[in-house]
């Protein structure tokens, strides 16, 4: 019985704090190899002793001392390793104070944020900022990542090398940027916040519908964003986007956990206290020149959440707002939502040669959800044929369980069975 409470409390640990602990590491060391590797060790140190001297009271501070231990003799083993990881910390070491051996996990500051703005350093590719965040601060694993890129994990697992590789060789510090350079810094931070938020509300794959832990880790972030920016506006309006998303979570499943769309929720599940506070924030996200795409799609989020039901919904102001975003964000993806917008407003007949232009995108070649909206809108015209071959499609890249069950029902409705 004790090894099995050792062992969850070790996955509870390793589940909620795993990226606080690799961003203390990170940010005391200057190497991202090493604080990963040293996590890890840890981690398995404390499923071999935890079982038989009893969990600690501090757990976390437990493991960030093995954790620091580990790391200090493995430096001390090789002169090297020591002299390249002593220049890399110059700087870390100005920006933040060195947390004393004795301190508890509560008097340990959170630099968890030093973190993201390392892996979102103007120096690395858009990309390599995205997944190396997604990989270390998220704690999705490399597959993970990859599918949130849609490409293969090999070249993920090769592009998250070399932006670690690119961090240490230009000697990148772990630290907050000040004023000056938090303009050019932030729209990456932001941008992966709103990835593993995604990631978290709509997972890539698996049995789960949702991953939970992983949407409430993203809107985590983005309060504490916006309490440290509380005059960014783009801030605010993802933090707002973010609670109103969110606020529709428990009405997307049903009991078995299958996948229950929009258009049948019930929205008495919908939490009014998120909604709320999001509709709050969507009015400083929006007012003032420049709006940001984040202030658009927050604003989007709220006619959904006003609406009494899905055939109230504000269907014509929805395609107003997706144009402007279209003009900030001309990107596939907007454009594609864009398309399913305006069938709604003006029926599936406006909207599939909108949809049949994205067909060779590049960036949505792997995208499930662009042949299953061809396939719902076909479906409303009465085509059933050209539908059912889209939802074969949508079915061959679909990766997660009840998305794909979802396309299995509207398959066999369309077969009569």
């Amino acid at each position: 019985m004790n090894g099995q409470r050792a062992t969850r409390s070790v996955e509870a640990v390793f589940r909620e704090d795993r990226s606080r602990l690799l961003a203390l590491l990170a940010a005391r060391f200057g190497d991202l190899d090493l604080a990963e590797e040293t996590t890890s060790e840890a981690i398995e140190a404390a499923l071999r002793r935890w079982p038989v001297d009893g969990v600690p009271d501090k757990p976390l501070a437990w493991l960030l001392t093995t954790a620091r231990r580990k790391a200090i003799d493995r430096i001390r083993r090789d002169r090297a390793y020591a002299e390249r990881l002593a220049a890399l910390q110059v700087e870390s070491d100005r920006a933040a104070p060195t947390v004393p051996p004795e301190a508890g996990f509560g008097d340990i500051p959170d630099e968890r944020l030093q973190l993201f703005f390392t892996c979102c350093h103007p120096a690395l590719s858009a990309e390599a900022r995205a997944a190396l965040t997604l990989r270390f601060l998220a704690g999705l694993t490399t597959s993970e990542v990859a599918r949130a890129f849609l490409v293969p994990t090999a070249t993920m697992a090769q592009r998250i090398v070399r932006a670690k590789r690119k961090i240490r060789t230009a000697r990148i510090p772990f630290r907050v940027p000040g004023p000056d350079e938090l303009p050019a810094r932030l729209p990456s931070v932001l941008r992966v916040v709103y990835l593993v938020f995604t990631e978290g509300y709509a997972a890539s794959s698996g049995g789960d519908l949702m991953r939970p832990d992983l949407a409430e880790e993203a809107i985590r972030l983005a309060r504490i964003l916006h309490r440290l920016l509380p005059g960014e506006r783009e801030v605010t309006g993802l933090l707002a986007l973010l609670l109103l998303t969110d606020a529709r979570r428990a009405a997307r499943t049903d009991a078995a956990g299958g996948q229950v769309l929009l258009e049948d929720q019930d929205r008495a599940l919908w939490d009014a206290d998120l909604i709320a506070e999001g509709q709050r924030l969507v009015v400083p996200a929006l007012t003032g020149p420049g709006v940001g795409p984040y202030a658009v799609q927050a604003a989007i989020a709220a006619l959904h959440d006003e609406a009494t039901d899905f055939e109230t919904t504000d269907w014509p102001q929805i395609t107003a707002l997706y144009d402007v975003l279209f003009q900030i964000d001309p990107s596939p993806l907007i454009a594609l939502n864009r398309a399913v917008a305006i069938a709604m407003r003006d029926g599936p007949q406006a909207g599939l040669p909108l949809l049949d232009a994205l067909a060779d995108t590049e960036e949505l070649r792997g995208y499930h959800l662009l042949p299953a909206a061809r396939a719902d809108l076909l479906r409303r015209l009465g085509r059933t044929t050209e539908a059912a071959a889209a939802y074969r499609a949508a079915l061959d890249l679909a990766s997660n369980e009840p998305e794909r069950a979802t396309l299995i029902r509207r398959l066999a409705t369309l077969a009569g069975r």
